[in-house]
């Protein structure tokens, strides 16, 4: 069977970035999947299980009320590997052109006091497994180490 693109990067030289995944032609547009690594893989302990939920709570809602980027969102969610999140926009975009939104997303999380949203037995199926103070503290992390001074390394995949 033929490997996925996603399991032909060498994550072993991948560094924490923004990098576009792949770009699918769905009905007459353009879907751009990201992968938005905040882990460097195998190198680097990966996210707990809890900040990395209540990031995709977080990320997933600050991104569709953002009024220039809502009616683009398609999905945003978590990694199986825990090193990050895939963010997928209908469009053809490169990683340069969400880096300001990416920015403003992860200051949003890292910034989050009160409530998750979403984080009731109603409205969640693990309500329970948040973590609040660890999201905010990689949300931060991931902020001023790598999207306050990005550069190409960070935009391409090696």
């Amino acid at each position: 069977m033929k490997k996925i693109a996603s399991f032909t990067i060498d994550h072993e030289r991948l560094l924490r970035g923004i990098y576009v995944s792949h770009k699918d032609q769905v009905g007459g547009d353009v879907v751009t999947t990201f992968d938005i690594r905040m882990k460097e893989p195998n190198r680097e302990p990966a996210i707990q299980q809890g900040a990395l939920h209540t990031i995709e709570h977080l990320a997933a809602t600050y991104l569709r009320n953002d009024a220039e980027w809502a009616d683009r969102i398609v999905y945003w969610g978590p990694m199986g590997c825990q090193t990050g999140n895939y963010l997928l926009l209908r469009g053809d975009y490169t990683s340069r052109d969400i880096v300001d939104l990416m920015r403003r997303t992860f200051q949003f999380i890292a910034d989050y006091e009160g409530e998750i949203p979403g984080a009731a037995p109603k409205d969640c199926g693990n309500w329970l497994l948040h973590d609040l103070p660890m999201a905010r503290w990689e949300a931060k992390k991931y902020l001023t180490e790598v999207l306050e001074q990005i550069s190409e390394e960070n935009l391409v995949y090696p």
